[in-house]
């Protein structure tokens, strides 16, 4: 007879991080089963200041500066940005982009690649923790929830009693405030496809289209939920950047560091005593640089892909050893190399007259094969790009042979080919094109030889071309329409072939 299966009382484990409960107190007790995965603790992070937490806010104001401003600057009698879809046409400031310039977008994302490779083999993960969407939309909502909640102690308490007419207030009014960015965020992120004057009025009247609403509301949610709820677990779980970063560091990447050599042991101390005596370290174990993490990491135990390099936790514990009077950078944005070079010096009180830790030179973190490489490519690619943005012709054309006759035999013998002709006008004024053929002997444009095609339009043109007969041997031969402006700003040939029949 088989025996009955026992089960092993586990040990709750304290958990010092944010808004931790004890790890292992939902199988505590005989009988209870083990979870084989660990549930999500929400994090209280604490507010701080400093000069990085300084840094994150001026690159929030500037990132939706640009993003909430953008689409409500004009050009001309238009607006400046727009991607309309409807008419494939995408307008960035003077310039007139339709799909065929799709050349334009594809060098764009590699110019956008290669920089987060040269980026963050120079700097580590500073776009995530100053620029990225998620990181600054988070950073707003959590403005917001510190205003309207308290401090972390506050929102602490408050999560923990039970719901009352106080909380209900609070976090009712809390989540009216962020549906209404998130809202904003949805209806400015659509303004970029459709003119945001004429969407806004469409809202107010209730007559926008349905795609139109649903990505207002699609990209609004999406906002509410990532920024409210998920927060660090989209930067956790779900970014693929945080999994490869490792592939883009080596010893030279700046990364936030914690120097263990000077901060260990660590333990709590009077703020007079002689850590020489004691045998500690400068770290207090505050865990003030836990608190104020937003992804509730633990710096102190080395680099780990959950860290942003948001820098936080170096204005935290900067504070710290400025009220114990001890030497700032215990944390700090260093390399691995430079952290493994620093030689031992005195502990405790500054000390002037002392020289700071050896660190590795500039160049050494600068000057490096990825980064060399990274920078040249970056800068050719970039250059090369403006070039051809900057003397890209406003005028483009695509000529299609007529599938109903390839060839023809008309009066006095005369062989004629008939062509469809694509004209696009990439310019803000409407422009008179003149049509001319060449490349086979007496050929002539007998009709469509002008076209008159308006601001940022296409228009097609039907031209046909005629030779002398026997003036071309039988066979396929190559031609070239030459479509010019009469005002001389654009001139542009393209091939086609001329159908002789036998």
């Amino acid at each position: 007879m088989e025996a009955p299966k026992k089960t092993i009382p586990i040990k709750p484990v304290a958990d010092d991080r944010p808004g931790g409960a004890a790890q292992g107190d939902e199988a505590a007790g005989e009988g209870k089963s083990v979870r084989l995965f660990e549930a999500s603790r929400k994090i209280y992070a604490r507010t701080i200041s400093g000069y990085f937490a300084r840094w994150r806010w001026w690159l929030v104001a500037l990132t939706q500066l640009v993003f909430y401003g953008l689409p409500w600057l004009t050009w001309g009698d238009r607006q400046a940005v727009l991607f309309d879809l409807a008419s494939r046409r995408f307008y960035l400031g003077g310039w007139v982009l339709y799909p065929q310039d799709l050349i334009y977008l594809s060098g764009l994302l590699v110019i956008s690649a290669l920089s987060l490779f040269l980026f963050t083999a120079v700097a580590g993960r500073l776009w995530c923790g100053y620029s990225c969407p998620q990181t600054v939309y988070t950073e707003i909502f959590m403005w917001v929830e510190q205003h309207i909640e308290g401090n972390r102690s506050a929102r602490m308490r408050l999560d923990n009693t039970k719901m009352n007419a106080e909380k209900l207030v609070l976090k009712s009014f809390k989540h009216i405030v962020w549906i209404g960015i998130a809202m904003w965020t949805g209806f400015t992120f659509v303004g970029y496809f459709t003119p945001i004057r004429e969407l806004g009025l469409s809202f107010l009247q209730t007559r926008m289209g349905s795609w139109e609403v649903f990505w207002v509301f699609f990209y609004a949610f999406a906002t509410y939920g990532n920024a409210g709820f998920m927060r660090e677990q989209v930067c956790k779980y779900m970014c693929p950047y945080a999994r490869f970063q490792s592939a883009m560091f080596d010893k030279d990447t700046l990364i936030v560091a914690y120097d263990t050599q000077r901060g260990e042991k660590r333990g709590p101390r009077s703020k007079n005593v002689d850590l020489l005596k004691t045998g500690l370290g400068d770290c207090i174990d505050c865990k003030l640089c836990v608190q104020v993490c937003p992804t509730g990491i633990d710096i102190r135990d080395g680099l780990q892909y959950e860290c942003i390099g948001c820098g936080l936790c170096a204005d935290a514990c900067d504070s710290v050893m400025d009220k114990m009077g001890y030497a700032p950078g215990l944390i700090r944005y260093d390399t691995q190399r430079a952290m493994d070079g620093v030689r031992e010096v005195h502990r405790g009180v500054v000390d002037a007259s002392k020289p700071p830790p050896e660190r590795a030179p500039l160049t050494t973190h600068l000057l490096r094969p990825r980064v060399l490489i990274y920078s040249t490519l970056l800068t050719l690619l970039t250059a090369g790009l403006l070039f051809s943005l900057v003397t890209r012709a406003p005028l483009k054309v695509d000529a299609v042979r007529d599938r109903a006759s390839l060839a023809r035999v008309v009066d006095e013998g005369r062989i004629e080919n008939v062509y469809r002709l694509q004209i696009m006008n990439a310019t803000e004024q409407t422009q008179r094109y003149r049509i001319e053929a060449r490349g086979l002997e007496g050929l002539q444009v007998v009709s469509g030889a002008e076209a008159d095609v308006g601001p940022a339009e296409s228009r097609w043109v039907a031209v046909r071309l005629q030779i002398p007969p026997e003036s071309a041997p039988p066979g396929s031969h190559q031609v070239h329409f030459d479509v010019s402006a009469d005002n001389g700003t654009a001139r542009v040939s393209e091939l086609a072939t001329f159908i002789v029949p036998r």
